[in-house]
C-alpha cells in the first residue's frame, strides 16, 4: 500500500473524531445545558409599561426573558510561574569530562567506565531539560485553557458582569519582576480584551490621613444596564496575591490595587425609579442624595477578607478593612427597607463546622519571631463571621428583640479559596442565640430557608476553575419580582472539564493536520518517483510491433 493512501485513511478515520471533539470543546455550555437562571415567564418586574430608549435597558425589562443583572463568577485561576519550575539545567556533563581525560592521559581501561557514566549524565541532563520544557508549555497549555473557559461561556451566556474571586496568582512571595509577568499574562491570555472598571466605580471610602473634615465619599449609584460591565473585570485579592493577616503588608497591597483593582469596593445598581423610564440612569440631577431607599438596587460589595482575623502584621491595613465595614454599615439601606438586596463578594469563606464543606475551620500562626501573625486559614472566624459578615454588613441577629425581629438585609455571599466549592445555608438559631449552616440542597436548609421569620443567607463557595477542578464557573441571577417586592437571586454552575480534555482536543487536531499535511508530502513524493522527475506508468503498454518488409 502507497504511503499517501495510509497516511488519507488514518486520517480519514481521526478527521471525524477530530470535528466531533472540537465541537463539543467549543460548545461545551450547550452540550451541558449551562446558562444563567431566568425569571419565570410570568415575573413581575413593573416596567412593563416603560417605554426605554436605552437599547440595553429595552433588553433588559422589556423582554423579561432574561434577568437584568448576570454576574460570570470565576475562582482561584492561580496563575503559577517561575516557581512552579523546576531548576534550570546545567550541562555540566561530568562523565564526558573524564572521558576526555582519560584519552588525553591515555588511560584506555578507564575509558569504559567513563563512557558508561557520561551516557547516564547525558540522559539524566536530558530528562531534566524535557521536565523543564514540559512545565513551561504546561504553564502556556493552562493560561489558554482557563482563556477557553472564559471566553466560551462568555460568548455563550452573555453575561453583564463578571468577576475573579480571589488568587488571581499563584504566589504572595513572588518578586516585582515576576508578579509584572504573571500580571501581563492574565490580562493579554487569560482574560484578553478585558478590563478593570473605571476607577472610582468601586468606592472604597478611603479618606486621606490629612482630609480630616472632608466630605466622606458616597457609594457610587448606576442604573443596570446604563454602562456596559461585560468585558470589565471585578477582582478580589486572595492569600495568593496578597497573603493572609500576618504577612500582608503595604506593598502587596499596592501592586495588587494598581494591577488588578481596589481590595475593598462598594457599588450600587438600580432599576429605573418611578416616573424615569425614559431617563437613560439614574443621576446626580434626578437622584442628588444617592437616595435608593424606594428603588429596586443591588448592592455589589468587594471586601478584603484576608485580614479580618487577628493578629495582623500591618495593624493600620487591618483598621483599614474595618473601617471600610464600618462604612458600609453607615451607607446600607434600613434592614425594614426589602427594596435592596446585597451581593458580597469575598474571597475566604465564612465559618462552618467540621462536615458540612471539604474544608474545616484551621488556623496556623506565624512564629512569635516573625509577628505571631496568622500564616493560613480555611474560614474567617466564628465571630467575625457573626459580627462582622452577618450581623455587621446584612444586620442579622438570632435576637427577637432587634430592628424587624433581626430578620436583616436580604443578599448573598460568594466566596472562593476552598477549591473543591461548597453550598450552604447559613441560618439563625434563636432558642440558643447561635449560627448554624446546613448543605444548601440538603432538606433542612431548604425547610429553615421557607421560614418567614428566621434570619437566614446562602453561602456560594465555587469551585476553583483551575483544570484538576473541572474548569468551573458561577452563573449568577438576580431579578426584581414585582409581585413580592423583593429581589430574586439564583445560582447556577458550568463545568468544562479537566484540563486534559482541552489538551488531547487540540493534539488530536494538530495530529490531523500533520497526518494529511504528510499524505500530501508523500503523494507529491509518489507521483514524481521520488527523484524530482514526474514518473510515467508503462507497465501496461503493449510491446511495440516490428513490420515485416
Amino acid at each position: 500500500m502507497r504511503l499517501s493512501l495510509f497516511l488519507l485513511r488514518i486520517s480519514s478515520v481521526l478527521l471525524p473524531l477530530a470535528i466531533l471533539s472540537t465541537t463539543y470543546l467549543y460548545l461545551y455550555p450547550l452540550f451541558h445545558r449551562c446558562g444563567f437562571p431566568a425569571p419565570p415567564r410570568n415575573n413581575s418586574h413593573g416596567f412593563d409599561q416603560c417605554e426605554f430608549q436605552n437599547e440595553s435597558l429595552k433588553e433588559y425589562y422589556k423582554d423579561g426573558s432574561s434577568a437584568p443583572f448576570r454576574l460570570l463568577a470565576l475562582a482561584d485561576p492561580q496563575l503559577e510561574g517561575d516557581t512552579s519550575l523546576p531548576e534550570p539545567v546545567e550541562y555540566e556533563f561530568p562523565g564526558l569530562k573524564k572521558i576526555l581525560w582519560d584519552l588525553r592521559g591515555g588511560d584506555w581501561e578507564g575509558i569504559k567506565d567513563a563512557l558508561v557514566v557520561g551516557v547516564e549524565d547525558i540522559i539524566a541532563d536530558l530528562g531534566s531539560v524535557l521536565k523543564y520544557m514540559r512545565k513551561q508549555v504546561d504553564l502556556v497549555g493552562n493560561d489558554y485553557y482557563l482563556a477557553h473557559i472564559y471566553r466560551t461561556l462568555h460568548w455563550y451566556t452573555k453575561p453583564t458582569h463578571v468577576t475573579v474571586l480571589g488568587d488571581l496568582l499563584g504566589s504572595q512571595w513572588i518578586g516585582d519582576e515576576e508578579f509584572e509577568i504573571r500580571r501581563w499574562r492574565f490580562w493579554n491570555r487569560v482574560f484578553r480584551g478585558s478590563s478593570l472598571p473605571e476607577k472610582g466605580k468601586l468606592v472604597d471610602y478611603k479618606v486621606d490621613e490629612e482630609g480630616e473634615g472632608e466630605e466622606k465619599p458616597i457609594p457610587t449609584v448606576e442604573t443596570l444596564g446604563q454602562e456596559d460591565w461585560t468585558r470589565r473585570i471585578i477582582n478580589l485579592a486572595g492569600n495568593h496575591d496578597i497573603g493572609y493577616a500576618g504577612d500582608i503588608d503595604e506593598s502587596r497591597i499596592a501592586r495588587f490595587e494598581a494591577a488588578f483593582g481596589p481590595v475593598n469596593g462598594d457599588i450600587h445598581f438600580t432599576l429605573p425609579s418611578a416616573g424615569l423610564c425614559n431617563a437613560p440612569a439614574s443621576s446626580p440631577n434626578n437622584n442628588p442624595n444617592n437616595d435608593t431607599t424606594d428603588t429596586p438596587t443591588l448592592r455589589l460589595i468587594v471586601l478584603n477578607s484576608m485580614n479580618l482575623d487577628v493578629p495582623a502584621l500591618t495593624p493600620t491595613l487591618q483598621s483599614n478593612t474595618y473601617t471600610f465595614i464600618n462604612n458600609l454599615m453607615s451607607h446600607s439601606s434600613p434592614v425594614e427597607t426589602h427594596t435592596t438586596s446585597t451581593i458580597l463578594l469575598t474571597h475566604i469563606p465564612l465559618h462552618k463546622e467540621a462536615g458540612t464543606c471539604a474544608d474545616s475551620p484551621f488556623f496556623a500562626f506565624f512564629p512569635s519571631q516573625e509577628g505571631s501573625g496568622i500564616k493560613e486559614q480555611n474560614m474567617i472566624s466564628a465571630d467575625l463571621s457573626k459580627s462582622a459578615i452577618l450581623q455587621g454588613i446584612y444586620g442579622m441577629s438570632p435576637e427577637s428583640n432587634a430592628v424587624m425581629r433581626g430578620l436583616g438585609r436580604a443578599g448573598i455571599v460568594l466566596t472562593g479559596h476552598d477549591h473543591v466549592g461548597c453550598d450552604v445555608y447559613h441560618y439563625a438559631d434563636r432558642e440558643n442565640g447561635t449560627w448554624n449552616a446546613k448543605v444548601w440542597t440538603s432538606e433542612e436548609a431548604q425547610v429553615v430557608a421557607r421560614e418567614e421569620d428566621t434570619p437566614g443567607l446562602r453561602e456560594v463557595t465555587l469551585r476553583s476553575m483551575m483544570g484538576e477542578f473541572g474548569g468551573n464557573a458561577g452563573l449568577v441571577s438576580a431579578w426584581w419580582d414585582g409581585d413580592v417586592g423583593r429581589w430574586r437571586i439564583e445560582v447556577s454552575t458550568c463545568s468544562a472539564g479537566v484540563q486534559h480534555i482541552w489538551w488531547a482536543v487540540h493534539v488530536l487536531d494538530l495530529l490531523v493536520v500533520l497526518i494529511a499535511g504528510a499524505a500530501g508530502v508523500a503523494y507529491a513524493f509518489e507521483i514524481r518517483g521520488g527523484n524530482g522527475t514526474v514518473r510515467h506508468n508503462t507497465s501496461h503498454r503493449k510491446p511495440a510491433v516490428k513490420l515485416k518488409k
